[in-house]
């Protein structure tokens, strides 16, 4: 670990001497603090869990000190119905984890170790600032490369195919490997963002090239105070469907039906293509969900425009799927 602080440190100062941000900050000193406040992050999740087959039972990935208390963000899928959490420091330590919180819509999990970390903790930035060409830094503790220097290589929306959508998702390059909650440090050593995934068009090209889609961690300020109390926010959820989607050429189609949730129960089937909302033709999943966003919270009535796949005629019908609050189909422990 030693030897690995020493190369970071070297390709650290280099990566961001070159930097156009002018109040580049960084020390080898800050650099290590940095580096001891990244864990890797592992779960546990039963059998019985909804995201048991999906996202599978055992999950590993990265997380960042953030508090002088133990408080760990990392990425909400690899704790997301987790019966227990274990923390790695860096120096091979380690530490069983509490889950503070999940929240769906920003993809954040918040965890608590269970025993003193005593590291420093990483300081928040700000993801409004980064834009494109900024040089930052992906970081975890895990695998062969656990750090990449990279460039943002640009912020736009995202849509993933679980009904999420990110207004102005942070996408770097070149692709981290460990990527799912790592911290995403800019050139004055502050948190600009956690790793969610790797994507085949992260800069859309030409020529295209593969890279990372970070959260911006502005997106967790606000609702903070709530996962802190309630392990949620506690505004109105946003309405869940029960489908996985994905798009070709601007068409909407089912891919998978979640059994027993919303859609399910609507008649709903993969292979269905979803044409509009309430009569207003949509164009791509963004435009999709930020349609269904816009009929208001869980609970609302969505009526979708749909070509069925199992029709017997090229006809579209309307199909209305009552809503629900993901949180309450989640068999999350308490905490989750």
């Amino acid at each position: 670990m030693r030897l690995l602080h020493c190369i970071t440190v070297v390709v650290l100062i280099g990566l961001f001497a070159s930097a156009s941000a002018p109040a580049a900050t960084l020390t080898r000193e800050s650099v290590r603090e940095i580096l001891r406040a990244v864990v890797v992050v592992e779960a546990d999740v039963p059998a019985e869990a909804r995201t048991a087959n999906s996202l599978g039972r055992t999950r590993r990935g990265a997380g960042v000190v953030i508090d002088g208390d133990g408080l760990v963000l990392t990425i909400g899928y690899l704790i997301l119905e987790a019966s227990s959490v274990n923390l790695t420091d860096s120096e091979g330590r380690e530490i069983p984890a509490s889950i503070v919180a999940y929240d769906h819509e920003t993809g954040f999990g918040l965890l608590r170790a269970l025993a003193p970390l005593a590291v420093e903790p990483v300081r928040l930035g700000r993801s409004s600032n980064v834009g494109e060409s900024d040089a930052v830094l992906a970081l975890s503790l895990d695998g062969q490369q656990p750090m990449t220097p990279q460039r943002v290589v640009d912020r736009r929306p995202f849509a993933g195919y679980w009904e999420y959508l990110l207004e102005n998702a942070i996408f770097t390059a070149p692709a981290h490997p460990g990527f799912g909650g790592a911290p995403l440090i800019n050139p004055q050593g502050e948190l600009v963002g956690i790793g969610s995934l790797v994507v085949n068009d992260a800069f859309r090209g030409p020529p295209m090239m593969q890279g990372n889609m970070f959260v911006p961690i502005d997106l967790l300020k606000p609702i903070m105070a709530d996962l802190l109390t309630s392990g949620r926010r506690t505004d109105p959820a946003q309405p869940w469907l029960g489908l996985t989607t994905g798009e070709t050429a601007g068409r909407v189609f089912v891919t998978r039906v979640t059994k027993d949730g919303p859609a399910d129960k609507a008649g709903m089937q993969a292979g269905d293509i979803i044409m509009g909302v309430d009569g207003q033709t949509i164009h791509g999943m963004v435009d999709f969900f930020r349609r269904v966003r816009a009929r208001g919270a869980a609970g609302t009535e969505i009526p979708m425009d749909v070509l069925p796949a199992a029709g017997e005629s090229m006809s579209v019908g309307r199909v209305v799927v009552r809503s629900r609050d993901r949180h309450d189909w989640l068999k999350l422990a308490p905490g989750n």
